[in-house]
């Protein structure tokens, strides 16, 4: 019987291959997996190639997300996940942004993109030139600003509580009522240096250490 191919160690030939193909700036195997590194220009007829050659036969784009590297002049890399079923083989390709420069939508090669799209664009601001549903998608209606984004405050910027009088649900600034607070690390057990009950043994331990002392 063949030896089937690892998705550990994958095949050279696909490195090369993947590295012929126009617009492609770099490949390499990382973790075991096959990386290419692409012009964002030049996203959609790579995808278009690596979905329609029979030597690639990604048929499915698994996942799309986005990575802020808030340092870089273009911070933003948007990530595709693919996966050639009838090949058993995987493929990583990155494009880059700055945040103001659109990405081009691959919505029209695999319609699945416009979830994960819109996805991209809700929690980190990434825009897709050709996307014509770039709406929220896990965010609430009139939610301001990137919750993914390095920037982001933790906190962010609009609380949601139930307000007893008016019987509905409102939202707020948020209002962070302890500015300061004492963290204990230590377990319940550790935390517990004494029972009750324990005061004469400890009097009779403090007595015996005194009574040793030189």
């Amino acid at each position: 019987m063949a030896e089937q191919p690892s998705e550990s160690l994958p095949a050279v030939p696909l490195v090369e291959q993947v590295g012929g193909i126009p617009g492609v700036l770099a490949v390499a195997v990382e973790f075991g997996q096959v990386v290419a590194r692409a012009r964002t220009d030049a996203v959609v007829p790579i995808m278009q190639t690596l979905r329609d050659d029979p030597r690639f036969a990604f048929e499915q784009m698994m996942d799309l997300c986005g990575v802020d590297w808030p340092e870089r002049p273009e911070r933003f890399e948007v990530v595709y996940n693919l996966l050639s079923v009838s090949l058993n083989q995987r493929l990583r390709v990155i494009v880059t942004t700055d945040g103001a420069t659109p990405v081009p939508s691959v919505c029209t090669i695999w319609p699945v993109a416009t979830w994960w799209e819109r996805e991209a664009w809700d929690l980190y601001g990434i825009v897709f030139s050709g996307q014509s549903d770039l709406r929220r998608i896990l965010t609430d209606y009139g939610f301001e600003g990137h919750p993914l984004r390095k920037d982001f405050p933790l906190s962010g910027y609009v609380q949601v509580r139930y307000d007893e009088e008016r019987k509905q649900v409102v939202n707020e600034p948020v209002t962070l009522t302890q500015d300061f607070r004492n963290f204990d690390f230590l377990s319940p057990w550790e935390a517990i240096t004494s029972l009750p009950g324990d005061e004469k043994a400890h009097a009779a331990r403090l007595a015996a250490q005194k009574e040793a002392k030189p």
